[in-house]
This record gives C-alpha cells, sequence and structure tokens, in this order.
C-alpha cells in the first residue's frame, strides 16, 4: 500500500464559528483507500494554503507506505534546510498526516485510538465558548446580546449551556486580540473581566468550572494583576496570559497565581511544548490541526506526564481536526478536557457526525477518525482568495485608556 495522491478543499463556514475558512485534505492510496484530514489556522489565503499542501505532499509524502509516520515527520520537519518548529509548515503536514492515520485506520478496521495504545477513557469530559445565541444556525437571526463583555448576558448564557449538560465553559473577558503583542490592560478593562467571570461563577456555582482564556493579549505584570482579581472565583485555568512566544514570562505568571496556567493553541511540535511545560504550564492545549498531526500530539500527551501536566486539546476548526483530537485524548491517560465545536454546519460537513451524551463526546466505533466529508456540501461553500484569514489580530494599536470601551475600537 503506498500513497498515491491528495485532493484539498477550502471551506467557508457560514457563521464563521471555527474559523473564516477550514482547509481539509483527501488521501488516497494505491489499493483505494481514502483518508481525511484538516490542517489549522495556515496563515496565508485558501489558494496558497492548498497548494502548499499539494506541493509538501508531492515532495515529501507521495509514494510512501502509509505506516512510516515517523519518517515522514522528519522530512518535513527538515524541509528548507529548517529543522526547528515552524507552525506553518506544521499546520500543512498536520492535515496530510491526519489523513494517513485514517488510512491506516480503515486499512486495519479499528478506529484510530486503538493504534494509539488503546481506548483508555470510556468518554471525553468537553467544554465550549460562551457563543451567542442562535450564532450556530444561519437561518436564525443574529443574536446582538455581547456575551463577551457584558456581565449578564454571559452568565445568562453559561447557565442556558450548563442546563444542556456541560460542566465546563470558557470567556475570554479581556479582547481584542492585538497585534502588537503584550499591553496593559486599562482599570476598566480589569473591572469589567472581573465582573463578567465574577458573574459566571454565580451564575453556575459549583455545577461547572470556568476557563479564562485570554489570548496572550498582555504584559507579565497585566497578568499578574488579572490573575489577582480572579482568584477568588476559582478558575480551572487561565490560558495564554501573555504572547506565546514569551515563555519566560509565562513561567513568571505561573510562579505568580495560584490559577494553573494554560497554553499551546499558537505552539508546534513537542519541542515548544517541552518549553511551555517547563517555563510551568499545568495544562497544554496543542492544535492537532498545527501541532505536527496525530502522532505528534500524542507525543505531546506522554510527554505532560513527566511533568504531572495535563492535556487539553484546542478546537476552533472544522470536525475532521475535531475528531482527530479526539482520538488522541481518548487514548491518553493525562487528558484533562477537550475544547468542542457542535453547529449544524459542522454536522453537515460530514456523513456520521461525532456523538454527544449531556456535554460529553461520545468513542467514535468506525474504523479510522471516524467521520466522512460530505462533498456536496462543501462544493457550496467554497472559500475564496481575498477575505479574512483562518483568524486574525486586531489591526488598531491599543492603550490602556482607561475610557476606551470595546464599541469604541
Amino acid at each position: 500500500m503506498k500513497l498515491e495522491s491528495i485532493r484539498t478543499h477550502a471551506v467557508a463556514p457560514p457563521t464563521g464559528i471555527g474559523g473564516s475558512f477550514w482547509i481539509l485534505t483527501e488521501v488516497t492510496t494505491d489499493n483505494g483507500i481514502t483518508g481525511v484530514g484538516e490542517c489549522y489556522g495556515i496563515p496565508f489565503s485558501p489558494s496558497i494554503a492548498r497548494r502548499m499542501v499539494a506541493d509538501t505532499f508531492e515532495r515529501f509524502i507521495a509514494g510512501d507506505d502509509p505506516h512510516n509516520v515517523e519518517a515522514m515527520f522528519r522530512r518535513v520537519y527538515s524541509a528548507g534546510f529548517t529543522q526547528r518548529p515552524d507552525v506553518t509548515m506544521m499546520g500543512v503536514f498536520s492535515g496530510i498526516e491526519m489523513a494517513v492515520w485514517d488510512i491506516l485506520g480503515k486499512a486495519l478496521d479499528r478506529p484510530v485510538y486503538q493504534l494509539l495504545g488503546g481506548r483508555f477513557h470510556d468518554r471525553l469530559r468537553t467544554y465550549t465558548y460562551l457563543y451567542p445565541r442562535n450564532v450556530h444556525d444561519p437561518l436564525l437571526p443574529a443574536d446582538e446580546a455581547d456575551v463577551y463583555h457584558v456581565a449578564a448576558e454571559a452568565a445568562a448564557r453559561a447557565g442556558e449551556y450548563v442546563a444542556h449538560g456541560w460542566t465546563a465553559v470558557k470567556q475570554d473577558p479581556t479582547g481584542p486580540y492585538s497585534f502588537q503583542g503584550g499591553r496593559e490592560l486599562s482599570l476598566f478593562e480589569l473591572e469589567r473581566s472581573e465582573q463578567v467571570i465574577g458573574a459566571i461563577r454565580e451564575a453556575v456555582g459549583d455545577r461547572a468550572d470556568i476557563l479564562v482564556g485570554t489570548h496572550g493579549q498582555m504584559t507579565t505584570s497585566s497578568a499578574r494583576r488579572l490573575a489577582r482579581r480572579l482568584e477568588r472565583f476559582d478558575p480551572l485555568w487561565f490560558e495564554e496570559p501573555v504572547p506565546p512566544d514569551q515563555f519566560d514570562s509565562l513561567a513568571e505568571v505561573a510562579r505568580s497565581t495560584t490559577i494553573p496556567v494554560a497554553t499551546g493553541e499558537r505552539l508546534t511540535t513537542r519541542h515548544e511544548f517541552h518549553r511551555a511545560l517547563l517555563a510551568g504550564a499545568t495544562i497544554v492545549q496543542p492544535d492537532i490541526g498545527r501541532s505536527g498531526g496525530v502522532w505528534e500530539t500524542k507525543k505531546i500527551a506522554v510527554m505532560t506526564e513527566l511533568f504531572n501536566a495535563q492535556i487539553a486539546p484546542h478546537i476552533y476548526c472544522g470536525p475532521v481536526a475535531h475528531a482527530a483530537a479526539a482520538h488522541v485524548a481518548f487514548s491518553s491517560p493525562s487528558f484533562l478536557v477537550l475544547e468542542t465545536i457542535d453547529t449544524p454546519f459542522h454536522r453537515a460537513v460530514v456523513h456520521e457526525p461525532l456523538e454527544w451524551d449531556a456535554g460529553y463526546l461520545v468513542a467514535p466505533t468506525a474504523p479510522g477518525l471516524g467521520v466522512e466529508l460530505n462533498l456536496d456540501v462543501l462544493a457550496a461553500h467554497p472559500a475564496t482568495d481575498g477575505g479574512r484569514l483562518h483568524l486574525e489580530m486586531c489591526q488598531v494599536v491599543l492603550d490602556s485608556d482607561n475610557r476606551r470601551t470595546i464599541g469604541e475600537l
């Protein structure tokens, strides 16, 4: 069995939940088995990203035995005389490598988690961001309520999710995500963030954990100030409090707060996750579509055990990467909780979507990753060049003006 060809799809989810566009892959073998994968966050236009995937496959993967995952990784990791973490190349490779594991599972008639050490967990605890009502369904009118910055709205939405079985909800009350790097939050922003998280805690009580995401907006000092305000609400974690390349700053924040520090959605390969663990992160969040694929993410999960840390895979993508992350999580003793997005479109783009039971993900039993692309739906929602990238930073320089509000930006 040899890896023979690749086909890519650039898909635009109509609500934008999960990113502006997804790059999905189909890899086919010479004996007719097709596997599916998904790249995460390649920072280029869809047509360029698709060409990157095709070029990488032809140079380093085509003609190889799908069992040779380790050699494929080393070839791609070394591409262009690099041999270092490269977030773009690993995003490209991860979508190909996922499809290879899907092929292996189908060839052996086993779910992928059975090839990674077997199913350790019977089900996976999952969490969700607080999304506005109706945002998941493009046929319903958009909800204008600001669940991100208005305490009462955030609390009400959190209560609704918990009533439907979720035991963990995530919120980023600081925003926006500035391209300038870490900044000092104003007293207005600090107070608003404290009110939002406090209102959520009051609404959910001890029925759910609160996950505080901050997306690297802050300086070290600002992160400490915010953490001090939030400690009394006992969050499960304080996520990416400083820019992702600031490992020394991450260590300072981790030492200064009782809240567990998490990071990882913008890191890639075990090398960067090792640095995060050394810095004091006790929860790491690899995105399997960027971290190097199934095998590399499994290595990251194993590495967390050496630090008495845990893994909570990041998911802000489509359903294929979501499924791949679930297989690694099902096989990993150090798994904590899985981010999840369950929208009508996420379900429509695959046949037999993932299955939940009251906030918990049920283990798939089909061979491979357990999801198949619905090509008709993909064709009806193509992503074109000229729009936003998968995710983008605020392009306005921000300051710590105490009176500045989100609506003025």
